[in-house]
């Protein structure tokens, strides 16, 4: 293999890398981080295309949100696609 056909394989690389697959991991952090600063009150999107309204929080990666009145849903926070309303927190 030539010096020049590694230089021309190294560059692919790097572009790939700096065209798919940081901005994919910034964009999963960014996921990561929302999903970790939900709160109860807060309004969501789920990725099914549910809105609902967050009642509970709980520690094990689930959260109970409230999609109509008295039908509440336990899920996985990952599934949350987008938080639409953030709650301003308690005043202490």
């Amino acid at each position: 293999m030539r010096p020049q056909d590694l230089l021309m394989l190294a560059a692919i690389f790097a572009i790939m890398y700096f065209l798919l697959i940081r901005p994919q991991q910034k964009k999963m952090k960014e996921h990561q981080t929302m999903i970790d600063a939900v709160r109860r009150g807060d309004q969501v999107l789920t990725q099914g295309g549910i809105i609902g309204k967050i009642v509970k929080v709980r520690d094990d990666g689930e959260v109970e949100v409230e999609i109509a009145d008295g039908v509440k849903v336990r899920m996985i926070k990952s599934t949350i696609a987008q938080v639409l309303n953030k709650t301003e927190p308690a005043k202490s």
